[in-house]
């Protein structure tokens, strides 16, 4: 097939540091092309692809001190898009809504995987207008707050088998990958980790909007002899921090779409404690990939009894249900069924 991927221009494709979204359109692209498929990759020009690259800008926006307006280069590059539409048997958005008005105008053939959230209030009237635009989620839980959508399918994220190294060995540490704001909940793992007297380290971005957050709620807590603030990380230092911690927490206190620390840190072996919010149901096996709980105590609790996973079957989940090669064989049934129902209504026209 000819396919086009659509990314944001935020990050490089995949990102040097952060960036969930770009991160898996580099899965989902590579995996493509390994397959024999014929992939354009749109997205900024530092990006590190073998997908033919369609540049927009020449970095990514986050790293380009001279960039002021980030819309700006995106609605370049959905004008970039369309002029190429036709080039190609499908084009995969990852830019959320910025392209409705020119694919339903056009009549392009695509998708779009939403990555985010969407219990916002202001997307309820965008995506009831937009109704027809064919949408796919990454969890089923993601969907809940826009029911009337055109769902076209759940495609869970997949991370390439190779790219985490299991470790058979349980670790003495705690894990917290990600972000430091508000709904990731890191005061949360710091007070687990105090309660039982275990070493955590954090491995996290502060994005400028988080800034303040940091210094008023968080900085006082990292003065703690148990707390180590390593910062934000790259893609092939995960492996180490995963794979050589006792176990991953996962405190969370927002609607998660998806939560790609949770598999990645399956992929080491390392079980997680998560707490039941969003699709951390949907992702974990409770009791074989860690355990999901509703309180601090409940969290304290897992990680005593963390021992009792397998880190073996850990990693076998991983395997059956969040690689790259299952995330690719789902979104070619997207696409080929997508394009028999385009094929179905123009024989009915």
């Amino acid at each position: 097939m000819r396919i086009a991927q659509v990314a944001p221009l935020h990050e490089s494709v995949p990102p040097k540091y952060y960036g969930g979204t770009e991160r898996i359109v580099s899965y989902l692209t590579e995996e493509l092309v390994q397959q024999g498929h014929d992939v354009t990759l749109f997205a900024s020009a530092d990006s590190i692809t073998t997908a033919n690259l369609y540049p927009v800008v020449n970095r990514a926006l986050r790293l380009d001190e001279h960039c002021v307006d980030r819309m700006a280069a995106h609605i370049l590059l959905v004008e970039k898009v369309a002029r190429l539409a036709n080039e190609f048997d499908i084009v995969h958005f990852h830019i959320d809504y910025l392209h409705f008005q020119v694919s339903r105008r056009q009549n392009i053939k695509q998708l779009t995987t939403l990555h985010g959230r969407l219990d916002l209030p202001d997307l309820f009237p965008l995506y009831k207008e937009f109704d027809d635009m064919p949408l796919v989620s990454i969890s089923n839980h993601q969907r809940s707050p826009l029911p009337f959508a055109r769902w076209h399918a759940t495609v869970y994220n997949g991370v390439p088998d190779d790219l985490y190294t299991f470790e058979r060995k349980r670790g003495d540490y705690l894990a917290f990958l990600g972000r430091i704001s508000p709904e990731k909940r890191v005061d949360r793992a710091i007070e687990i980790a105090t309660r039982m007297c275990m070493p955590l380290k954090i491995a996290a971005k502060i994005d400028v909007v988080d800034e303040g957050y940091f210094h008023q709620s968080i900085k006082p807590l990292l003065n703690n002899r148990l707390v180590e603030y390593i910062g934000e990380i790259g893609e092939y230092e995960k492996s180490d921090f995963l794979g050589n911690a006792c176990a991953l927490l996962f405190p969370i206190d927002w609607p998660e779409p998806f939560g790609l620390a949770m598999i990645e840190s399956m992929a080491c072996g390392t079980p997680v404690v998560a707490f039941r919010h969003g699709a951390v149901p949907e992702v974990m096996v409770d009791g074989v990939t860690g355990y999901i709980v509703d309180n601090l105590d409940d969290a304290v609790a897992a990680v005593e009894k963390i021992d009792n996973i397998d880190r073996h079957r850990c990693r076998q989940v991983f395997e059956e249900r969040y690689s790259a090669r299952r995330m690719v064989k789902d979104y070619l049934v997207a696409y080929r069924t997508l394009l028999d129902q385009g094929i179905e209504q123009d024989m009915v026209g």
